[in-house]
């Protein structure tokens, strides 16, 4: 089979690899499409030690199963392998499970023609659904997570609250398009690539601002929300700033690792921060009932590129030439 490979840092290959086989309990799926993931881009940066080269990444997959329980599904892929048993498991947090394996990272990944997962992991999608949109409920069931979170833990409802969101990548955009369906009225983005902030501006009709020029950000303590979907020293200490006294910060991406922030603002203004990882089962199929429906608009800024011009892809992604917040490709 034709796969992209991920073979060391900034180095892409579009070449044959092996046709994986289902084992027992595991689907063969024909990939029909699969996006590129910020995490991607970080093991594409040599920055990711869990990722170890040669490796075929790639995990926000739609496609067919052709071998194993179920063969003829139309699915998407949860990544996460998991161990069903544990208390996180049992609880319906199985994002949380400490047995967890994951397609694109421990083994395998959707950059190729085809990919084989556990068969537990396998989520049905809705009649009708476009392979351009099952690919995005990877990242979509990220934000429709982070947004749950965070409304369990405002004071307010969510459309009386000022929100702001660092980063007009999938998450952000995908956050700002759900917080819009859900009512909320006022939403700042902040986002340093212009392409990326115009076409945010156009897709999710929300203000927005470039983060390096500071005379743009909003004053101090005025943010009721602010999501971080970008995870980055300088983003939490925006984060920090922004929020107002009893407000919530919840921290989605994963740029940077430790960082200070600002602790004494934290306690002393009650602010509640939460991490916040990938998502549960119950939420990709929230996530792909609501890209089927429309909650997240028409995804015409979503861009869609052949697997065989994918190292193109990541080169365009890396060097800041990509105006969509998300790229799909197609085997």
């Amino acid at each position: 089979m034709k796969a992209l490979v991920y073979t060391g840092p900034n180095e892409m290959a579009y070449r044959d690899e092996p046709q994986p086989e289902a084992a027992s309990g595991e689907v063969l799926i024909r990939v029909d499409a699969v996006g590129i993931c910020g995490s991607d881009m970080h093991a594409y940066h040599g920055r990711d030690p869990r990722r170890v080269p040669p490796l075929i990444l790639g995990h926000e997959v739609a496609g067919e199963i052709l071998a194993g329980p179920g063969t003829g599904r139309q699915v998407t892929v949860n990544p996460l392998i998991t161990c069903g048993h544990c208390e996180f498991c049992a609880q319906g947090r199985n994002n949380l499970c400490a047995n967890r394996t994951m397609i694109g990272m421990t083994r395998a990944g959707g950059f190729a023609q085809y990919v084989t997962t556990a068969a537990s992991s396998v989520i049905d999608l809705p009649a009708g659904m476009s392979s351009r949109a099952a690919a995005l409920t990877e990242p979509a069931a990220t934000a429709l997570h982070a947004v749950h979170m965070a409304a369990r833990a405002l004071v307010r409802p969510l459309p009386e609250c000022e929100v702001l969101i660092l980063g007009a990548g999938a998450i952000g955009l995908l956050a700002a398009l759900l917080l819009k369906a859900y009512g909320c009225r006022r939403i700042l983005l902040a986002e340093p690539n212009v392409l990326r902030r115009e076409s945010a501006q156009r897709t999710a009709g929300c203000a927005t601002y470039d983060p390096m020029q500071p005379s743009a950000a909003p004053p101090d303590n005025r943010i009721d929300l602010v999501i971080d979907a970008v995870g980055a020293k300088a983003t939490r200490q925006a984060a920090l700033a922004a929020v107002k006294p009893g407000g919530v910060i919840v921290h989605v991406g994963l740029a940077d690792g430790a960082s200070e922030i600002d602790m004494r603002k934290l306690t002393l203004a009650e602010i509640t921060l939460i991490g916040v990882y990938t998502y549960a089962t119950a939420d990709l199929r929230a996530a792909a009932a609501a890209l089927h429906e429309g909650a997240f608009g028409d995804l015409a800024w979503v861009e869609e590129r052949s697997l065989a011009d994918g190292a193109q892809a990541f080169r365009d992604l890396d060097q800041g030439r990509a105006a969509a917040a998300k790229i799909v490709l197609r085997p």
